[in-house]
């Protein structure tokens, strides 16, 4: 049954009101919607290559619809032109170049019009709820959310929010937790992203920062700031460990954790399905939060090496066991919360390692500068462990050495920097060997040694530094924290552990950058970029 619009004007407004109340969305992106309907409705009715536009008035609810059209001298399309003395009929004093409105008279909807018209403003107001969902969603990531468990699909748990879904999917779930459908369940806001279906809301139980906001929420110093977790690692469903610190000396930031019998911390590990956590205190000293970190192992020493950011732990040999953990699972965690690789040594093994660098270094000065055992060790004992060192230290440092003297500190300084020339020549006399060009030589920080390790690795010229990238030339190996013990089997490196070329070099970043645009340069890849304005200016009027 045909229905004309025009005789409706409260329903349209009611139907308006109600769609905008159910889907909490304006009521203007409503009654656009309609009006939208309404003008390809009306297109189809009068014609697609006419102008035609559609106004509902949203207090009184009356439609007024027209084809707007251009005043022109002489008609060549009667769509959207129109001659003057036909305007002049619409509206006086029309001249041309003017546009003016032409009413047409109310449409009715047939039902093929009407369904067509219902798809228009379902997509148009499906498309407004997803906007608003998505601009509700996107500035509360990192928090907290409670919602009803509506379905599981291929193992991801789909969550009901209230106005919109959300996702766990397989790997940010809790292992081993039961979840049913209609069970409560809270979760971390982790990304919202915006998809043509509608925004994704992807949700975590399994990340660090979801433990974090649990205390947040039991703790009430944690949320006064009055006490702040520094740090947090996870193994979901098994063990956790966070970093806490105090701004308050008089407030202890492990017992307030802990609360009352252990009230505060037993309500986050319900909630985690028992995951057992180790509150320790942070501190700023690297070595002493790396000490706290490997609780309940006690620790013997730790070594820092901040070049390679590798902290090596010593342990006695009954804390070996427990300082690495099940699987490895304690010193893992102590890794991800310090953010440094650890190996972790007994007393013996430490000593052994010793032992092995005091017999290399004493070789090495030996060999390089034509000296005794005697005279090498004394080298190595305080604390030499290079040519480079010898070389280039203050003679007085040497010659404080007990039993050195001024002549013998200014003899060893000649050797040594001979053996780094001797060095230098060989590595130069290998890059050439193997097709390095010169230019090469000429970039910032690049020695005859890199160019030898550039030329096994077939980069023999300009060009091929300039097509790498900052992390092929200079990144340094990812290494995973490992234990050293007898009878410990070698941990497979992945491929994309390998790192950069020169990696073994201690480049920084900056300095991998600076080497890459200085051969870019070099190569003469900006010669043909057009000069600046003022220089060609500056050219000009010379």
């Amino acid at each position: 049954m045909a229905t004309a619009i025009s005789a409706n004007k409260a329903e349209l407004l009611a139907i308006a009101d109600s769609v905008a109340k159910e889907k909490l969305i304006d009521r203007e992106i409503v009654i656009e919607a309609m009006e939208d309907a309404i003008q390809r409705a009306a297109k189809t009715r009068y014609g697609a290559e006419n102008d035609i536009r559609a106004k509902i008035d949203p207090k009184g609810g009356e439609l007024r619809l027209w084809r707007v059209v251009e005043v022109v001298e002489e008609v060549e399309n009667y769509f959207t032109q129109i001659s003057v003395p036909d305007a002049e009929k619409l509206q006086k004093g029309a001249a041309i170049g003017d546009y003016i409105v032409d009413p047409l008279p109310a449409i009715e909807f047939g039902r093929i019009q009407a369904q067509a018209s219902k798809q228009i403003i379902f997509q148009k107001v499906r498309d407004a709820e997803r906007e608003r969902q998505y601009g509700e969603f996107k500035d509360r990531v990192g928090e907290v959310i409670t919602g009803v468990v509506k379905r599981v699909e291929f193992g991801h748990v789909v969550v009901d929010l209230g106005r919109a879904e959300g996702v766990i999917r397989r790997d940010a779930q809790i292992p081993r937790e039961v979840v049913r459908v209609g069970d409560r369940i809270r979760s971390l806001i982790l990304k919202v992203a915006r998809e043509v279906r509608g925004p994704q809301i992807f949700l975590s139980r399994a990340h660090p920062d979801f433990m974090k906001k649990l205390f947040a929420q039991e703790v009430p110093e944690i949320y006064d700031g009055v006490i702040t977790i520094m740090a947090a690692a996870r193994d979901p469903g098994s063990r956790a460990k966070i970093g806490v610190i105090s701004r308050d000396s008089s407030i202890d930031p492990v017992g307030a954790c802990v609360g009352m019998k252990g009230s505060r911390v037993q309500a986050v590990v319900q909630e985690m399905q028992g995951e057992k956590i180790d509150i320790i205190p942070w501190s700023p000293d690297v070595a002493t939060f790396v000490v706290n970190a490997l609780q309940p192992a006690h620790v013997a020493r730790v070594v820092i090496d901040e070049d390679d950011e590798r902290i090596e732990v010593v342990v006695p040999d009954d804390q070996l066991s427990l300082a690495i953990g099940r699987r490895g699972q304690n010193v893992r965690l102590a890794s991800q919360l310090t953010g440094k690789a650890i190996d972790i040594l007994t007393e013996a093994d430490a000593s052994e390692k010793r032992q092995k660098e005091f017999t290399e270094r004493t070789g090495l000065f030996e060999g390089e500068l034509d000296v005794d055992e005697t005279l090498a060790q004394l080298l190595v004992a305080e604390g030499f462990g290079s040519l480079e060192e010898v070389a280039y230290v203050d003679p007085s440092e040497l010659a404080a050495i007990e039993g050195f003297d001024d002549d013998l500190a200014a003899e060893l300084q000649n050797r040594a920097q001979e053996a780094l020339e001797r060095k230098e020549a060989a590595n130069r006399e290998a890059r050439q060997a193997l097709g390095v060009e010169d230019a090469i030589g000429e970039l910032p920080y690049i020695t005859e040694a890199m160019m030898v390790t550039l030329g096994k690795a077939k980069i023999l010229t300009l060009d091929d530094i300039g097509d790498l990238a900052t992390d092929e030339l200079v990144q340094k190996k990812r290494v995973e924290p490992r234990r050293r013990a007898e009878g410990a089997a070698p941990v497979k490196q992945r491929a994309e552990d390998k790192g950069g070329v020169l990696a073994e070099y201690g480049l920084s970043e900056e300095q991998g950058n600076e080497i890459i645009m200085a051969a870019r340069h070099a190569a003469g890849w900006f010669d043909d970029e057009p000069q600046p304005a003022e220089d060609a200016g500056a050219d000009g009027e010379q």
